[in-house]
């Protein structure tokens, strides 16, 4: 028996100090080969939209307050649906390869794009009718109408999504995540290098910013098309095929119940967003608390690598059979997590001024954000923690559970703590935010005990259940493996 075979037969408990680091030191590999990759990709992607606000900043406040409404609110909202409905493709995608059903991977891609192309479809009213929706709510009518042009220059945007949060699971799921992290950060440098000569050389503005924009989104998916219609992923791209318009009713179960786990998770923060449209001074309001929602969400990028790299951790082992494997790589995957974020909280807490200068010249706005840097810093600390948790779920297959957990903790215990200490006691901004940590709390600890109590042993023959009702053969000349014409 070879010693990783020997490993995956042990549990942490049966091996010696000298063994538990090696075994350790080993499956920590394992983890950063996936996640740093994954943390360039999700940093430089999630940078662009940060990017995008910086320039916004710099031209007036009121395309500060305006890309910060659509951007915390409608480009988060469809950004939820589609992550969450790729994770589908995640889970799937790690399992086959765990499996060894390489050839099946690539149909689960293809079945991602129509269900993901049609979704993204569905949601195009919001973009088309943004200002008059906006109006219908109450926001103030000058931040609605500029928020309308914003809008039309995210449609392309919304599309680029559509294949690029894909093709990363897809990549990310046989462990050729590199090649995003690559295509991500020189589409994320592209970006910088265009906003710079549109808005600040040319002059340009909002037209500048967004155009750079959807540039560098689209400058991603062809990278990513080029690399695997290039013949680089010989074993999990076959072409084309008829299968992937086969079956698809188990997964777009699948993808259902993963787009509300996440969205769930990220309509939240978009509806105190919302909120704080309504409060005195909304455009101060809304600048400040989607400036602190982009510091934590790009940190959360970086907590996110660790989410692809458990679920891909995890969904392979599943799909070897080896159950103590996969909750070996959860310890091992949380405590790393953890360590990062204890980092983060403390550049926070001890650079919360300098960091708000980056978005704006406001003196108001920047007190603002500086007033709610001790809660943004213990925002980060969970950051670390409930992404791995959620990752796990993701690669276990179990994200309906997940659903009903973000459920209860956003808006039965969240949300309403928010709102109560923002317009009952006062509180403004400073309110929602302890809303949102409270919410963000609780969850934490449901995944805790949720991980816990998950039957790993029951989670192997469900993944092998799964992997044997999706598979098709590889038999040449099929009809269900035929390119297409």
């Amino acid at each position: 028996m070879d010693n990783s075979m020997e490993e995956r037969l042990l549990s942490p408990e049966e091996l010696n100090s000298s063994d538990l680091k090696r075994r350790v030191w080993n499956e920590s590999k394992k983890l950063w080969v996936i996640a740093f990759p994954g943390m360039v990709a999700r940093v430089s992607s999630f940078g662009m939209i940060i990017v995008t606000q910086l320039f916004m900043g710099h031209i007036s406040e009121l395309d500060l307050a305006a890309y910060g409404l659509q951007q915390s609110i409608l480009l988060r909202f469809v950004d939820g649906i589609l992550i969450g409905m790729s994770s589908a493709t995640e889970t799937l995608c790690g399992q086959a390869y765990g499996a060894g059903h390489y050839h099946m991977m690539g149909v689960y891609l293809q079945r991602s794009w129509i269900i993901d192309g049609v979704t993204a479809t569905i949601l195009l009213p919001l973009f088309i009718f943004t200002t008059p929706i906006l109006r219908l709510i109450g926001q103030e009518e000058n931040i609605a109408i500029e928020a309308g042009k914003i809008s039309i220059w995210l449609i392309p945007v919304l599309y680029s999504y559509v294949f690029s949060l894909t093709i990363q699971m897809y990549l990310q799921a046989q462990q050729k995540n590199k090649i995003v992290g690559c295509f991500s950060a020189f589409s994320f440098l592209v970006h910088v290098l265009l906003s710079w000569l549109f808005v600040i050389k040319l002059g340009l503005g909002l037209t500048g910013a967004m155009g750079a924009f959807s540039i560098s989104s689209w400058l991603l998916v062809i990278g990513e098309f080029v690399y695997i219609f290039g013949g680089w992923c010989p074993n999990t791209w076959k072409g084309f095929t008829k299968a992937a318009f086969a079956d698809m009713l188990p997964l777009i179960k699948l993808s259902i119940s993963s787009g509300v786990m996440i969205c769930l998770e990220l309509w939240y923060s978009s509806i105190l967003v919302l909120l704080a449209g309504y409060m005195k001074n909304a455009t101060i309001a809304i600048s400040a608390f989607s400036i602190c929602l982009n510091i934590n969400g790009w940190e959360f990028m970086v907590c996110l690598g660790f989410l692809g790299s458990s679920c891909v951790r995890i969904s392979n082992e599943l799909g070897m059979g080896n159950a103590k494997a996969a909750k070996f790589s959860i310890k091992v995957a949380l405590g790393t997590s953890i360590i990062i974020g204890i980092i983060f909280w403390v550049l926070c807490m001890v650079f919360s001024r300098e960091i708000s200068y980056l978005f704006t010249s406001s003196e108001e706005i920047a007190e603002s954000v500086s007033r709610l840097h001790v809660l943004l810093a213990f925002s980060m600390l969970l950051n670390s923690i409930f992404p791995v948790l959620t990752g796990v779920a993701v690669g276990a297959g179990v994200q309906s559970m997940v659903a009903f957990v973000n459920l209860g903790s956003y808006y039965v215990i969240g949300l309403p703590v928010g709102i109560l200490l923002g317009y009952v006691a006062h509180l403004q901004v400073t309110g929602l935010w302890i809303g949102l940590l409270s919410g963000v709390g609780v969850q934490t600890l449901l995944l805790s005990y949720l991980t816990w109590r998950i039957d790993w042993n029951e989670q192997v023959n469900k993944a092998s259940e799964r992997l044997g009702r999706f598979f098709i053969g590889t038999t040449e000349g099929s009809d269900e493996n035929s390119n297409l014409a």
